[in-house]
């Protein structure tokens, strides 16, 4: 195919995905997770030292029921999972289930004309990030940690009874669903920010985006060709092989933006905890940018502005990290806190009766209830003020 269906891959899924109740960001998330997976480890930026793959680990975040996490990864997934050549990884992450993924998953690309090369590379969809990984299994997370980095070489694995299993070139991506209270049972402190969180982009959402009741309803008829002509695009981009070279402005704005980083000062993300992803943002961002030029031309060029486009798009996710590990570390008592703030804001106040209820399961004793409610209006959360009869409890303004 000489020619593509689409000017912009990225722009053209997030119309076809449009008509879901998931927020823009997810859908724009989605597509660059369904393009790295197209792209495998077929092209890099070379660094040297080290190489740059397009591979991510997105993970959706959101409360149960809220934005159909799961509904919204697979959009982008039905239609990579039927271009040729592309492999799906296992539902759940253990040795023996990578080693055979892997196996079955080599095969050889050129690069240059008449050298071959051989890749191992999978893309994982996991509805539920839960069933997947163990993040108590410390010598998956540390593989997993590797592989992100794309080290160079073979992956060998001993096994009892069984000798050493190597697999050529591994490389995966991911795109998993799962919700702030797994994270905050599952995910210790000593782990946010570092090691695998910070080469994860958790993509929050609390809210839809808008109610889709029939989606049926509002699909256009030539839906189905649409499907066809991004799954005909994503094959064309699946056969992209070489090194993303930067133009000189690229260069240019990578420099600036690099100073500009690490003299900064990071407002809206607390340092000691999200230290690692910091250090890691520069490789984000030019991951990203491979995505961004795949998605609109074959030319291996990444310009000033898909690094600056990458840029934006990596730094909108930064704020909700905080919404996303907000619950790590804190008491039963700071959880159920948090959980009264946000019923009487949602309410837009409340009587105090009322309040008293909605957390009398955990604060039975009315004086711990008080207390909370008291140290609430103290730290500005809340108010209180009579109304008529009643004692009602305001979010402050």
């Amino acid at each position: 195919m000489s020619r593509r269906n689409f000017e912009n891959w990225i722009s053209a899924f997030m119309e076809y995905a449009s008509f879901s109740e998931a927020p823009k960001h997810m859908h724009f998330w989605t597509a660059v997770s369904t393009l790295a997976g197209a792209l495998r480890r077929q092209v890099w930026i070379d660094m040297a030292y080290f190489k740059w793959f397009p591979n991510f680990y997105v993970i959706l975040v959101a409360p149960p029921g809220i934005v159909s996490k799961s509904t919204t990864a697979s959009i982008g997934m039905s239609l990579l999972k039927q271009v040729p050549d592309i492999k799906f990884g296992p539902d759940v992450v253990t040795w023996q289930a990578l080693v055979t993924t892997f196996a079955e998953s080599t095969i050889s690309f050129q690069y240059p004309q008449g050298e071959f090369h051989a890749q191992s590379a999978i893309t994982i969809e996991s509805s539920e990030f839960g069933n997947l990984l163990n993040p108590q299994d410390k010598e998956m997370v540390d593989l997993l940690v590797s592989l992100w980095d794309g080290k160079q070489g073979a992956f060998e694995k001993k096994t009892k009874g069984a000798g050493t299993d190597i697999v050529e070139n591994p490389w995966i991506n991911l795109i998993a669903c799962t919700t702030p209270a797994w994270i905050a049972g599952n995910f210790p402190e000593y782990m946010i920010g570092g090691g695998f969180t910070s080469r994860c982009l958790f993509v929050y959402a609390d809210k839809k985006a808008k109610l889709v009741a029939y989606p049926s309803d509002l699909v256009p008829t030539d839906m189905v060709e649409t499907a066809r002509k991004l799954i005909q695009d994503l094959g064309h981009i699946s056969t992209l092989t070489g090194p993303y070279v930067l133009t000189p402005e690229a260069k240019t704005w990578g420099n600036k933006w690099y100073e500009a980083h690490y003299e900064s000062k990071h407002i809206t993300l607390d340092d000691e905890r999200f230290g690692g992803y910091l250090a890691r943002k520069q490789t984000h961002i030019h991951k990203l940018a491979m995505i961004l030029a795949a998605a609109e031309s074959s030319h291996l060029q990444i310009t000033a502005e898909h690094l600056a486009l990458a840029n934006q798009m990596v730094t909108d996710l930064e704020p909700d990290m905080q919404f996303v590990f907000s619950k790590i570390g804190k008491t039963e008592d700071a959880v159920y806190t948090e959980r009264l703030i946000w019923y009487i804001t949602k309410r837009e106040g409340c009587p105090y009766a009322e309040a008293y209820r909605f957390v009398h399961a955990y604060f039975p004793k009315m004086q711990d209830f008080e207390a909370v409610v008291t140290g609430a209006v103290k730290s500005g959360y809340l108010i209180l003020k009579p109304k008529g009869n009643e004692m009602w409890v305001y979010p402050a303004r």
